[in-house]
């Protein structure tokens, strides 16, 4: 049996999002399509029956947790700690005038280099408070329990990239999450964390004959 299960959860659409804003730590709301990605996944991830749902504290990512949590009987916990990267002077710019901008700093942060994202928080900066704070609302699981953290798109791979042991330079194999897409990842014997699914919208499913 998995000790522990941790789904790493994107919130839902922002009209920010779909106008490539870089929200960052700024509290935007979810638009319509959003919503209705909120209510499609929290069906999916229902099924799981999870023992705990914890949110950032960003109104994105809580109103995406609330939905699951209506649907499953559970309060959500906020957490200031699952916050998205906080971007300085870059929040609230679209990608094009970041590049116009700040061409240099652009490209090192494209290129996943740890740097200061408008004078903001570095990816390991960011990795440390998240992982932290997932690890230790993981820590009260029953054996066998799901956690469900509803966070951001930069902090989840950030958190995904420390958690599977992976050097900074190395974060960028694991792709971005799309909206409303989650990550799972089980503890296992050797309290190492595995990844089992990335990117997915979909419920996982056992692996058979993968060795074989």
């Amino acid at each position: 049996m998995v000790s522990r299960r941790v789904v790493l959860w994107r919130h839902g659409r922002t009209a920010w999002n779909a106008e490539t804003r870089f929200q960052g730590s700024t509290d935007v709301a979810l638009d319509e399509v959003g919503v209705a990605q909120a209510e499609r996944a929290a069906r999916d991830l229902a099924t799981l029956a999870p023992h705990r749902i914890v949110s950032s504290d960003l109104q994105r990512a809580r109103v995406t947790a609330e939905t699951l949590a209506g649907m499953v009987g559970l309060s959500v916990e906020t957490d200031p700690a699952l916050r998205e990267t906080y971007a300085g002077s870059w929040q609230g710019l679209t990608r094009d005038e970041i590049v116009a901008a700040d061409p240099e700093g652009w490209a090192h942060w494209i290129a996943g280099d740890d740097v200061r994202p408008g004078g903001g928080e570095t990816r390991t900066e960011v990795a440390a408070r998240v992982s932290t704070a997932v690890l230790r609302h993981a820590e009260v699981l029953p054996t066998g329990g799901t956690l469900v953290v509803a966070s951001h798109g930069g902090a989840v791979r950030a958190c995904l990239g420390t958690m599977l042991g992976l050097p900074v330079d190395h974060w960028t194999v694991l792709g971005g999450l799309v909206n409303c897409a989650w990550s799972v990842l089980e503890e296992q014997p050797d309290g190492r964390w595995r990844l089992v699914e990335h990117n997915a919208r979909s419920l996982p499913e056992e692996v058979v004959g993968d060795e074989a």
